[in-house]
């Protein structure tokens, strides 16, 4: 008896072919995101010293938020994406905002990417404009992205040894010269009491302080990309409890050690809010051979997370496809198992997104406008994975006392981290810069309704097509 393989064969899907360690770097290389290369230097500006403590605040709560993830994912391996487990526990409505909030947010953040490897690049070459290597970075990534997802791995292999490298570098650096009390030519000397200085903790009031979340918040975009990737992970009960379990130390190393190196260098009045920190340490400090080489480093920083974010926003895309809320074409693979028509769609909407350089030429202006849409998503999409993992621990305590992976805490600090959430969302409303992108997001989600409607009725089987059973 043959056995039909017909149906078996013509559902697309994605081939688990990252490891162990494309996982781990690919972790690692997320924490080590644009913002803190680039948007670190507008948060020492505005919240002084205080700009460790606000990393910490929120390397604790996006911790539980990837532990919260993490046990969802775990508890059921058929689950693909953030949209299949919120589909699963809140609803097809809320699997659909959040499948498309979050291909947003990422084909959002690249266009943010996009924007600073333009600028990144006008320091070496100020008198060409920044579209044009922010245009050449896509195209490169769009060709990178089309071969294999294999590929996909070694690439953010290579750029996430880059970044790890660099922010050690810095942070070996920074320590002789601290050790040396080494005198930089603007007279500033580089010591540990600039980190005790009462004046340089909160320079701007509170008000400072809680403006800085916003930064910091799109700093952390891209840790949750391990949940993207499971679903094409060799092992993914061993790879993903190892990758989420090293986060504070990620947090601890990458950002608090960094930022505190910087800060005790350069004291944060001398930081700018318009350039990276990381290429200023080593202005300042009277290396600008070395800060051409950080700035190549920042800039390849920028070009990793924008391949984070096509190969993301295009799976999602795909995912979104499966499941019946985006157009079948989008469903498409390749011979290679890329989806192909998802990858070349989301890079067109990217391509024009990166015109908004013609626009704001300011670079720190522009990215900042998408920096603060990109973390509204990200809130969103976070706050989804929360809500999601409440309703998990109601409907189905069978499966999480079987858990071998438990998120600390479990409800109260699910319920907990969801008020952090809010409340980081309310604090974007302080600034005229971030307060516009809070004003016009909600039309997202009004648009999302009216598709998610749309998307209904066309899925709905007419009269003509159901199947009478013979009577």
């Amino acid at each position: 008896m043959k056995t039909d393989t017909h149906d078996l064969t013509e559902r697309p899907a994605l081939q688990r072919t990252l490891s162990n360690r494309h996982i781990q770097l690919m972790a690692m290389g997320g924490a080590i995101g644009t913002g803190l290369f680039m948007g670190s230097g507008k948060i020492i500006a505005l919240s002084g010293t205080s700009i460790i403590l606000i990393y910490m605040i929120i390397g604790l709560f996006v911790y539980f938020v990837m532990r919260a993830m993490g046990e969802l994912l775990l508890s059921n391996l058929n689950f693909k994406s953030f949209a299949d487990f919120a589909g699963a526990y809140l609803g097809p409505r809320a699997a659909f905002f959040l499948g498309w909030s979050y291909w947003l947010s990422w084909s959002v953040a690249v266009v943010g990417d996009a924007v600073v490897v333009g600028g990144f690049f006008q320091y070496w070459f100020p008198d060409v404009p920044a579209w044009i290597p922010a245009i050449g970075m896509m195209f490169t990534l769009f060709a990178l992205n089309v071969l294999t997802v294999r590929l996909f791995g070694e690439v953010e292999f290579w750029f996430a040894i880059i970044k790890i490298i660099a922010v050690v570098t810095l942070i070996g650096v920074s320590a002789v010269l601290i050790g040396s009390s080494f005198v930089s030519p603007t007279g500033v000397t580089a010591s540990l009491t600039h980190l005790l200085d009462k004046q340089a903790a909160f320079p701007n009031g509170l008000f400072g302080f809680f403006a800085g979340f916003q930064m910091a918040i799109f700093s952390f975009a891209g840790t949750e990309l391990i949940g993207t990737a499971a679903a094409e992970t060799k092992s993914p009960e061993k790879t993903l409890p190892k990758a989420i379990n090293s986060i504070p130390l990620r947090i601890i190393l990458f950002y608090v050690l960094a930022l505190a190196c910087i800060i005790a260098v350069t004291s944060w009045q001398q930081v700018s809010a318009n350039k990276s920190p990381f290429v200023e340490l080593f202005l300042i400090a009277g290396f600008p051979a070395a800060a051409g080489i950080v700035n190549f480093v920042v800039l390849t920083s920028a070009a990793s997370s924008a391949n984070s974010g096509v190969f993301s926003s295009s799976r999602m895309l795909f995912g979104l496809a499966d499941l019946g809320n985006a157009p079948r074409i989008f469903k498409r693979l390749s011979k290679n198992s890329v989806p192909l028509t998802s990858l070349a769609f989301t890079t067109f909407l990217m391509l024009l997104g990166v015109l908004l350089l013609f626009i704001i030429p300011e670079v720190m202006t522009a990215f900042t406008i998408v920096s603060t849409v990109s973390a509204i998503l990200v809130i969103f999409t976070w706050s989804t994975i929360l809500a999601s993992y409440i309703a998990y621990r109601k409907t189905r305590p069978d499966l999480h006392a079987q858990s071998r992976y438990k998120m600390p805490g479990g409800l109260p600090v699910a319920w907990l981290s969801l008020a952090f959430l809010a409340f980081v969302l309310c604090l974007l409303a302080l600034r005229p810069d971030t307060r516009l992108a809070l004003c016009v997001m909600p039309a997202w989600f009004i648009w999302l309704a009216i598709a998610y409607q749309v998307t209904q009725f066309r899925n709905r089987p007419s009269a003509s097509h159901v199947v009478r059973q013979p009577g």
